[in-house]
């Protein structure tokens, strides 16, 4: 699904050139789950903003799905990660004035289909997640679980081949977390949806992922079960 030679990613500043990552190279196959560890500033945030297609490397290879993300343009960047990818945040990302039913819909809309199937498409991804009874409550009536329930159950609205999920249960307290992480498990093992997930809490980790792939200044430092 995924497979990354030796790829760069560097800023130039002056005369400088600061490297965020250096020389990584990994293949992560499809219907795995993989945890991504690392402390602050060890590369995490940037190898998933280019794993999701929302940023470049500045040198190597990156496959997505046997296309090589690399050479292509930004405007074909865009409609492989709006189909392929589907997106889980720390912060939900989530519309305050619209209810949770119609946050669900959104990449349905921007897909342009019709209101009356993407609303049953939404409303069947939220049974899904549980919140088949907070369908019509807007972001503030919800618990910081049930906002992430929200934001996963967007993040499948297209059926994405890869789920990436950038700290996703960092805001949340451990009981909600590891609910979440059930939850992200279970949708793994019942779609074979393929899972990458920054995460910081080891613990965590391990427990719910296949995988762990550790970085460090920008390096891979281990890569294993």
């Amino acid at each position: 699904m995924i497979r990354v030679e030796h790829l760069n990613k560097y800023y130039i500043n002056g005369d400088m050139k600061l490297h965020a990552l250096k020389d990584l190279s990994f293949h992560i196959e499809e219907g795995e789950f993989v945890a991504i560890m690392g402390s602050s500033g060890s590369g995490k945030s940037t190898m998933m903003n280019i794993l999701g297609c929302l940023d470049k490397n500045s040198e190597g290879t990156y496959i997505l799905d046997g296309i090589d993300v690399s050479k292509i343009k930004d405007e074909e960047l865009c409609k492989i990660r709006n189909i392929k990818i589907g997106f889980v945040f720390q912060s939900f990302n989530l519309l305050s004035k619209l209810t949770a039913l119609e946050n669900v819909e959104l990449p349905l809309i921007y897909a342009g289909v019709g209101k009356k199937e993407r609303e049953e498409k939404a409303k069947e991804v939220l049974r899904k997640v549980g919140l088949e009874d907070r369908m019509h409550h807007r972001p503030n009536e919800l618990s910081g679980g049930q906002k992430q329930r929200v934001a996963i159950a967007r993040a499948l609205m297209r059926h994405p081949a890869i789920l990436l999920a950038d700290e996703p249960v960092a805001s949340l307290d451990p009981v909600t977390g590891r609910q979440i992480l059930g939850l992200l498990k279970s949708i793994h093992e019942t779609d074979g949806v393929t899972i990458l997930m920054n995460s910081h809490n080891l613990e965590f980790s391990q427990e719910f992922s296949d995988r762990l792939i550790g970085l460090k200044d920008g390096k891979v430092v281990f890569d294993g079960k």
